[in-house]
Parts: C-alpha cells; structure tokens; sequence
C-alpha cells in the first residue's frame, strides 16, 4: 500500500461522535444534582467526549502528550530571538523532564511522548525520545517549497503512527505540543493560506521579537508566500510550501486520534495551524478536537475561528510544548468525572423541578 493509500484509509476511519451517547450524558449531566446547564461548557466538553468515545461516562485514565519537534529553514532569515540550536536543547530537556510540560503533565498525570521529527543535525541517542525524523529540518520557504509532497505526506503518516503506536500502552485521551525554533513563521504562513487572513493579522512576537523584527517577519513570510503560491484548496500542498515538520507530525497524530475516537487536546498555535491542515484534509476530525486556550500568539485566534473551535482557557500562554494542553486535559477530565461522581437528584434525596434538572 502506498503513502497516499495509507492515509486514505486513516480518514476512511474517522467517524462523528456517536450523538446517542452524547444524548444520553446529556441527560445524565441534567439529572445532577445542580441547575441544568450549571457547568457551562464543562457540561458541553463532557458530551463532546461522551460522543467521541461512545461511552455515556467515559473514563480518562490514559493521558499522552505527544510533543513534536523540528527545525526551520527559514530561521536563518532571522524570525526568532533564539539559535536553532535551541530545538535540539529543549528536546533534551523534555526527556530529562526538566521543561513546563513535564512539570504540567506529571500534575496531571499524563506521560509525555517526545518525537524528533527533523531536529537540525539530529538528536543524538537518548532514552525517551522517538525518532520519526523526514529530514534534518524544512527548507527556507521564502526561497521555496518548505519540503517535498512525498515528505509532506510521510510527515502525516508518520505522527498517525506515534498516536496509534500510543494505543497499546493505554490511550483515553491525547494533547498536542510542539517545539522547534521559527515555527511561529511557519504556522501564520500556514494560517493566512487557510485562512485568507492578512498576513500581519496573523503573525505575532513568537519567543519575544521586538518592532523591527516583526516587521521583518511579516516581510518573509508575505515572500514565502508570493513565492510558493499556496492553494487553500489543496492543504497537503499549503503543508508541502510553508509547513513544518512537527505541524504535518501533529496534523497526522490528530487524525489518527479522532480515527481511533481519542479526544483530541489541541496546544496553542503551532497546534492550530496543525489543526488546520489536518482539517483540510479530514474535515470529519473538527468534533474530535478539544481547544485548551486562546494564545497570546496573534494567529491563534484564527485558526480557532476557522475551526469553529471555543478554547476553554484564556491565560496569554505562548510557550507550547503541550502546556496549554495539559491543562485543557485536566478540565476534560474534571468534566467526565462530574458525570460520574456526583449525586442525582433521585440519590441524594433533593427535590427536582418538575420534569427534571433544577432551575
């Protein structure tokens, strides 16, 4: 079977949440003993997951991370305060556990999956790192195409296989992350050939930059894409001229997750452009994601619109790594549990209203 085959039938898999669970959570979480609707969106997250796993109260016992790095050519055109050097570092650190997602992911008892998808000059050999490498980092997109299709395309496939890979050990429910120095650039290139959005409303500060810098960003990424051309229509191509490969990592892992009815936790921007992609190419997978929070980044907006995704949690994160993941995974968690735990009227002994839930 070909790499076009394989991922043909992953979307093959994908199905909507199952709408009789969701409506029987719905009745559940309205026999609670609270005014129906009282939780607000925690009640909504509950019946979303509720659909995706097919279980009236699903059980999210098996939390993942999946954090994906990789380098950026066009980093050499200075968009970011820090050497590329850095991915590499901060890879390392993640599986020391010394970084924010690996304090935030042990509070809310989730393992993290590190993946080097295409670290610059490679990650060397270190216990708790996966290797899925498609090269040693993208090209310069404001020269060219960022990859190849076929790379593109392997990149997808091989994030599908890290999440299905994850299923053995236990999977309930799975966030994104990301790390790779200029991959901001690359994620408001991304958003504004989805989006149609203005270039300078998408791009932000990334890891600082001042004026100037910003400036110059917008610059190379409206030449990358003057340069390449990308067709909103084909978002395996927008990958293909301006992506990543951590984004076409994480697209391929959110797909497979939503093909195997895993709730999808997505991060921040980096995710969100990931998201995109992988919703251009399996538009059945937008039921199946959870939006943690709202970024700082200016893109992340965007991308959450177009998705027609509400973020639970707006703190002005913009770190990634799955931190805004993390968090969004324990009110996923506190959500189901409500359905679980608390008392119905009929057990506690309190008076309903008539018909039912408490006004």
């Amino acid at each position: 079977m070909n790499s076009d085959d394989k991922l043909q039938q992953l979307i093959g898999r994908v199905r909507p949440p199952d709408p009789s669970f969701q409506e029987a959570a719905r009745r559940r979480l309205n026999s609670l003993t609270k005014p129906r609707g009282s939780l607000g969106a925690l009640e909504d997250l509950a019946v979303q997951i509720a659909g995706i796993r097919s279980e009236v109260i699903p059980r999210l016992k098996n939390k993942v991370i999946i954090t994906m790095a990789a380098d950026h050519g066009v980093a050499v055109r200075g968009v970011s305060l820090y050497p590329q050097e850095v991915t590499c570092q901060m890879a390392l650190n993640f599986a020391a556990g010394g970084a924010a997602i690996n304090v935030l992911s042990r509070m809310v008892g989730a393992r993290v999956v590190i993946v080097d998808m295409g670290v610059k000059g490679g990650l060397p050999s270190y216990e708790g790192i996966l290797c899925k490498m498609i090269d040693f980092g993208t090209d310069d997109m404001s020269a060219g195409p960022a990859m190849s299709r076929e790379q593109a395309l392997n990149s997808l496939l091989a994030g599908a296989e890290v999440l299905e890979n994850e299923l053995a050990a236990g999977l309930d429910i799975v966030g994104t992350g990301d790390m790779g120095i200029g991959n901001t650039t690359s994620a408001s290139a991304i958003t504004a050939a989805v989006t149609g959005a203005p270039v300078r409303d998408v791009t932000g500060r990334g890891t600082g930059i001042g004026d100037e810098q910003l400036e110059r960003k917008i610059e190379i990424i409206e030449q990358a894409l003057a340069v390449n051309r990308p067709d909103p229509g084909d978002t395996l191509g927008v990958l293909e001229k301006v992506g990543g490969f951590e984004i076409g990592g994480l697209a391929g892992a959110m797909i497979a997750g939503a093909a195997n009815r895993i709730p999808v936790v997505i991060d921040g921007f980096i995710s969100g452009a990931a998201a995109l992609i992988a919703a251009g190419i399996c538009p059945q997978i937008k039921n199946h994601l959870i939006a943690a929070h709202l970024s700082a980044e200016r893109g992340h907006a965007a991308c959450l619109k177009h998705l027609g995704l509400r973020p639970l949690l707006e703190l002005d994160l913009r770190l990634g790594e799955g931190t805004g993941a993390a968090l969004g995974m324990f009110l996923a968690e506190c959500s189901v549990n409500v359905m679980r735990d608390m008392s119905t009227f009929e057990g506690a002994g309190v008076s309903d209203i008539p018909g039912g839930g408490a006004s």
